[in-house]
This record gives C-alpha cells, sequence and structure tokens, in this order.
C-alpha cells in the first residue's frame, strides 16, 4: 500500500480508503459483514474510512464506529454531514444549528470524541461560507473534529470558501472529496487545478463510475450490478450517454487485457495516479468486491497506457455531464436564472 500526505495537514493516508456507504441497508451489509471488510482493509494498510451520517440512515457510521473499536487510534475517521437527515427542514443544511447538532449525532453512532475530517457533503446555497466556516473552526477548537474539508464543491465554491476563511480569519477546508473516474473527467478542467492551488487534498469517489468501470458491464451482458437494480436509468445503453460510456469501456477492456490488468487495476490505477489524488475511495459491498479492489493497491500506469486511456477519454470530459453532483443551481432551476 502507497501513503501519502493528506493536503497539507501532515497527516500519512493510504492511497486507497475505504468508503462505507455500502454498510447498512443501502449494500444490504449486515454488522458481521462490515466488519469483516474493515479488517481485511485494515490488514492490507488501508488507514482511512470514510463514511457519512445520512448513509442509510445513520447505519453506516453505527457500523463503522463497532468495527473500528478497540483501534481508533489508528485509523483516520472520516464523515458527512448537510444531506437531510428527516423531513423537518433544519435537520439538514450547513448552518452552525444543524451542523453542532448532527456532529454531536455522529460522534455518538461511531462511538468516537472526536473526527478526524468532517465534510460538508455538498455546497448549501441558502447558507453563508462565514457561517460554516465559523461553526466548525469552532467544532476544531472544541476538539471534536481535527480537520474539515468539503465534497462534490465546484470550483468556485472551493475558491470563495478559501477566501472566505482568510477574510474572517476562520480555519478552512483543508479536502475536497470530488467524483472522478476515466469516464467522469471533467474536474481535471477545473476542480484539480484549484486544489492543487490552495494545497488541498483530494480524495475521490466513484473510481469504478458506479461499477461501469468494474468488469462487470460489458457489450452483450445483461447489467445485473447492485447499483443498476435502484438505478436503472444510468445503465440503458439505448440512452446516448450511456451507450457512449459502454462503447469507451470496450476499448478500455482491450487496454487493461493488452497491459495485463483488470479493468479495476487500470480504473484505480488511473485516478491514482494524478498527482492533485491523494486517495481513491473504494466501496465494498462484499468481502470478494474488496479484494478484486486491494489488487490495485500497487497498480502504477505506465505512460503508454495513460496515453492509451487519454485517446479513448479526452482529459477533462465526463461521457455524462447530466450526472454531476456539482451545477449550479441555477442551471437546475429555472426560476433562479429569471427576474
Amino acid at each position: 500500500m502507497q501513503y501519502r500526505t493528506l493536503g497539507r495537514t501532515g497527516v500519512q493516508v493510504s492511497a486507497l480508503a475505504l468508503g462505507a456507504m455500502n454498510f447498512g441497508k443501502i449494500g444490504r451489509t449486515t454488522q458481521d459483514e462490515a466488519t469483516a471488510i474493515v479488517d481485511a482493509a485494515l490488514e492490507a494498510g488501508i488507514n482511512l474510512i470514510d463514511t457519512a451520517d445520512m448513509y442509510s440512515g445513520g447505519q453506516s457510521e453505527e457500523m463503522v464506529g463497532k468495527a473500528i473499536a478497540g483501534r481508533r487510534d489508528d485509523i483516520v475517521v472520516a464523515t458527512k454531514a448537510t444531506m437531510p437527515m428527516s423531513d423537518e427542514r433544519n435537520h439538514r443544511g450547513s448552518s452552525r444549528r444543524w451542523l453542532v447538532t448532527a456532529l454531536e449525532d455522529s460522534l455518538r453512532r461511531l462511538g468516537i470524541d472526536c473526527v478526524d475530517l468532517y465534510q460538508i457533503h455538498r455546497w448549501d446555497p441558502s447558507t453563508s461560507d462565514e457561517e460554516t466556516l465559523s461553526a466548525l473552526t469552532d467544532l476544531q477548537r472544541a476538539g471534536k473534529i481535527r480537520y474539515f474539508g468539503s465534497s462534490t464543491f465546484p470550483a468556485y465554491r472551493i475558491v470563495q470558501a478559501q477566501w472566505a476563511a482568510r477574510e474572517h480569519h476562520l480555519s478552512r477546508y483543508v479536502t475536497e472529496q470530488p467524483s472522478y473516474s476515466i469516464l467522469q473527467r471533467g474536474i481535471e478542467a477545473h476542480v484539480l487545478p484549484v486544489t492543487q492551488e490552495y494545497g488541498l487534498g483530494v480524495l475521490v469517489w466513484s473510481p469504478l463510475a458506479s461499477g461501469w468501470l468494474s468488469g462487470a458491464i460489458r457489450e452483450g451482458r445483461a447489467v445485473t450490478t447492485s447499483r443498476s437494480t435502484f438505478m436503472p436509468q444510468r445503465f440503458d445503453t439505448t440512452i446516448p450517454s450511456n451507450q457512449a460510456r459502454l462503447e469507451a469501456v470496450e476499448q478500455l477492456a482491450k487496454v487493461a487485457d493488452e497491459a495485463g490488468l483488470t479493468m479495476i487495476q487500470l480504473a484505480l490505477g488511473f485516478v491514482t495516479a494524478h498527482p492533485a489524488v491523494t486517495s481513491a475511495l473504494i466501496g465494498p459491498r462484499t468481502l470478494d468486491h474488496l479484494h478484486s479492489q486491494l489488487a490495485a493497491a500497487d497498480t502504477a500506469l505506465s505512460a503508454d497506457v495513460l496515453d492509451a486511456v487519454d485517446a479513448i477519454v479526452a482529459p477533462g470530459t465526463d461521457l455524462a455531464a447530466h450526472e454531476k453532483y456539482d451545477t449550479p443551481p441555477p442551471l437546475l432551476d429555472p426560476s433562479l436564472r429569471r427576474r
């Protein structure tokens, strides 16, 4: 396992990190299964576990907490807040009122007294940067979080938050967690240059592109992945963007075969090769999934392989741009772009 410095924090984290979104009802994972996955990940050298309060309504945090009991000091624990936790209108967002409550709930579920990395799950356009950063700074000074970061922020919001921290003399985001894969490379054009400029650590999610790069999805095969059962529109190959992904996958499979790699090794090796990326988050649902992904822990792609990938999916290109989660609100809501 390779280790890298998380931004400018000095904290050393593994190049592959364990994402716990599938722990609980989302992935139909039991506590025993989750604990076995954590055990195997730690044994392989993974030292960062990432979860969120909204994953399975808090189940993921509870399972992570039980799985790491008695060995917390050797693990970098990351979680997130801001996504809705109930129908109550104030049980979401990044206001001071909610973040203080949400963090206490996360600490209780995790069974720990301090989160290493507390992340704002999505940018909240209804809350000012000063409000959020002030609350996070106070929680940091109270010893309840060590560092804080953002997740899936548009590049301009990352910049704005850095300036707001400087202007108001507050602590700043030290990490960003964006979606990044061979099939979704748009962040190379805007987010990654910004994270490099400000020295942010980058933990990328969905490096296997929701299973498209797992090797399970190929031309002529029925798509039977877990993700396809509850998000069928993302795998319907009659949709042009999905057909483009399938065509790219077929070409990438040939590149992987010629290089003696699995598709998973190619996909994870690609994202961890970018100098701006600290770690790739893998989110196994089973031990078999974990072992197939751990095989990429020491994968280093040659320049020829990376050039071949660039020829299939151009740098800075998203093959499914409509699936981006950092789109500015006015592009999604017509009322916000009309007087």
